[in-house]
């Protein structure tokens, strides 16, 4: 047995067999994480350095193959240049403590897209921090124009990530070409690809998808319908959604799922959570080996002001979720069911 076994060993890494693949792959993704801020003078932070944020929902999130989340703000202690804004009235800007990213750890997380309007907060300075503490931590990035993707490889599978958004120094969302290309070449390296984003409009009066350009305080946000679809006719497998901090439908196209936004998942202080604000779904995609969609899960949470991430037992972000699908997509054959599964349609 053993020499069977080293015999296997010797011809795998000489490339004269290749290992079998899992049937089942899962790939979980959340939305908008803020762990608070100590920007100005100390900022609002949680307490216990942020340790409870996520406590209760991290054992879902360590479930699957791979966990996905999108940073907002920058990991920096102290120090680079606050952004400015066109408007001081909508102007946010945060940053995190470096030490904040073992709770990413803790709470299971692989892969952070830094593709928002935050990334860039402190400038350079907070930009080059926020990637160094996460590789340091042993987690995967990608968003920015200086690493616009990376690839993992866990199990035998190899995913490739790679995240967009209409702001500075982040790949573009608008430019479909360049994000074609990459996912493209991504596809011809690796088995799954997957795509995050940050674009439409923000707020609860724009929970729906209106397949065509959004426009938002003057600046394009993008048509998230038609980058996605263009997405996956060029090789990529998921895509999960950010930007307009509420939740938006979901969709499986050419037999692969889209979220289109999923919402404030875990932000504390800075970011409005009243009401549907705090209404965030955690989704487990299931697919093959090649990405082709089998099912999801949507397990609801939701956050109070300055609070950690809930299980929500009244469901509200799934059945907000099975509105919307109905609404925007009457033509996506799926079903989504009261105990939160989306399974293709057997109608």
């Amino acid at each position: 047995m053993i020499r069977m076994a080293l015999l296997f060993a010797f011809l795998l890494l000489n490339g004269l067999v290749t290992a079998q693949k899992k049937d089942t792959v899962t790939v979980i993704g959340v939305g908008d994480i803020m762990m608070g801020s100590n920007y100005p003078n100390g900022g609002v932070l949680p307490p216990n350095d942020g340790l409870e944020l996520m406590k209760e929902v991290g054992p879902l999130l360590s479930s699957a193959d791979l966990t996905i989340g999108n940073l907002e703000g920058v990991l920096l202690d102290e120090g680079g240049t606050a952004k400015t804004c066109r408007d001081p009235k909508v102007c946010y800007v945060f940053r995190s403590p470096v030490r904040y990213v073992q709770n990413l750890v803790n709470a299971g997380f692989d892969v952070m897209s830094l593709a928002n309007n935050h990334a860039g907060d402190f400038g350079e300075v907070g930009r080059k921090s926020s990637m160094k503490s996460l590789e340091d931590a042993g987690l995967y990035h990608a968003g920015q124009t200086n690493q616009p993707y990376t690839i993992i490889e866990r199990d035998g599978i190899r995913y490739g990530f790679t995240a967009f958004a209409p702001n500075s120094n982040c790949q573009n969302i608008n430019d479909l070409p360049a994000a074609r290309k990459i996912v493209s070449y991504l596809d011809s390296l690796t088995d799954i690809v997957i795509v995050s984003f940050h674009g439409g409009a923000e707020g609860p009066q724009h929970q729906h998808v209106p397949r065509k350009n959004e426009i938002f305080y003057g600046e394009d946000r993008g048509d998230v319908y038609a980058f996605a679809h263009s997405l996956i006719d060029e090789g990529a497998d998921i895509i999960f959604g950010h930007g307009p901090h509420v939740t938006r439908a979901v969709e499986v196209y050419k037999n692969r799922f889209i979220a289109y936004s999923l919402g404030n998942f875990c932000t504390y202080g800075g970011i409005n959570v009243a009401g549907i604000n705090g209404w965030s779904p955690i989704i487990k995609v299931y697919t093959n080996s090649q990405g082709d969609f089998y099912k999801a899960q949507i397990t609801s949470t939701y956050q109070m002001p300055r609070s950690s991430v809930k299980i929500d037992s009244q469901k509200q972000v799934l059945k907000r979720i099975q509105q919307l699908t109905k609404e925007d997509f009457p033509e996506c054959e799926i079903e989504i069911d009261d105990s939160g599964w989306v399974f293709k349609s057997t109608k």
